[in-house]
């Protein structure tokens, strides 16, 4: 492009000519190789790109004040870099002496992690599976876990096996309990078979507390939500060893897995389910609770409820919670 062409651009797009602070725009470019081969270039044709100066691409022409010449690519490029390295260096400084003024704390924090980060809060199940992985592949000693529900997802379960599997190998001692229904639960039926040959042991209740697990008996993870898409990671040592103790009450009333479920004889036709829901109906739990207390879903458990009702000739919610505190059902219930 010419000179002439070049002012002609500069008057009918003005567009061509935007560009951020210290870069050289197209008709810079253009203005700069064509002063370079000819040696100069007009004052009056620079004007159409005011970043050559500012980028100090050209200097005066000590025989022409009319013109100006262009610097030699190698000494403007060090001129326009070297201010830029001298600020990395500056920075570099500065990243160095932020390093070394917290390695004090760094290493307060190495002896005791619990001052520091005694309760993280973990959102989103990207964050959440991801701290689980982590903590779960650092397990040297013991991994227990409470797993509420009727069973889990495939994926879920999927995704659980290939946590475990290295465990396995390496001898980690594994507990598992969950409720009675995932007895009864193809998925969870299909996990089983593959991992209890290799040494996980599992039971089961009717009633369990919300998903626990615990690494190590030093980390522990509990849901925070009930969508379970905020968990908390605890590493505070006395509430770790009181959830340890937690879930060891509730393993020591679990039925082994290989076992059959203690038979629960029926107290004038009203059995052993639906005086566990009886209870609850009574403690003021509505179906939803109830449904996921007891590892059911909700229409599972409202047709208990009906043959509760049923069987003590309740016409009402309310009359139901009465005659199940007239009846007696529940004396023998600790």
């Amino acid at each position: 492009m010419t000179l002439r062409g070049v002012q002609m651009r500069r008057e009918g797009d003005e567009s061509g000519h935007k560009h951020s602070h210290g870069e050289l725009c197209d008709v810079g470019k253009e203005l700069y190789a064509s002063a370079l081969r000819t040696g100069r270039i007009a004052r009056a044709d620079a004007e159409a790109a005011p970043c050559l100066r500012e980028l100090s691409l050209l200097h005066p022409d000590p025989d022409d004040s009319e013109c100006l010449r262009p610097v030699p690519p190698s000494i403007a490029l060090n001129q326009l870099v070297h201010p830029i390295e001298q600020e990395i260096q500056v920075r570099r400084q500065h990243a160095i002496a932020l390093a070394d003024a917290f390695e004090p704390f760094m290493a307060i924090h190495t002896q005791d992690p619990s001052g520091g980060q005694a309760i993280t809060v973990l959102e989103g199940l990207s964050a959440i599976n991801a701290t689980l992985d982590r903590v779960i592949n650092e397990c040297t000693v013991e991994l227990l876990t409470i797993q509420p529900g009727s069973g889990r997802r495939p994926e879920t379960l999927e995704a659980a096996l290939r946590r475990m599997e290295p465990l396995l190998d390496r001898g980690v001692r594994m507990r598992t309990l969950y409720q009675h229904t995932a007895r009864h639960h193809p998925a969870t039926l299909a996990y089983v078979e593959r991992v209890a040959p290799y040494g996980l042991e599992l039971r089961t209740l009717e009633e369990i507390v919300d998903r626990l697990i615990i690494v190590d008996r030093k980390v522990a993870f509990v849901p925070a939500r009930s969508d379970r898409q905020v968990a908390l990671e605890l590493r505070h040592e006395g509430l770790v060893q009181y959830l340890v103790g937690v879930f060891d009450q509730f393993w020591l009333h679990g039925v082994p897995w290989e076992d059959e479920i203690p038979y629960s004889p029926s107290v004038d036709g009203i059995g052993g389910v639906q005086r566990s829901i009886a209870k609850l109906l009574v403690e003021g739990h509505v179906d939803e609770a109830i449904a996921r207390r007891l590892g059911m879903n909700v229409r599972t458990c409202r047709a208990h409820i009906a043959k509760l009702a049923a069987a003590l000739g309740s016409g009402s919610r309310a009359q139901l919670g009465y005659l199940i505190a007239q009846s007696g059902i529940l004396e023998g219930d600790a």
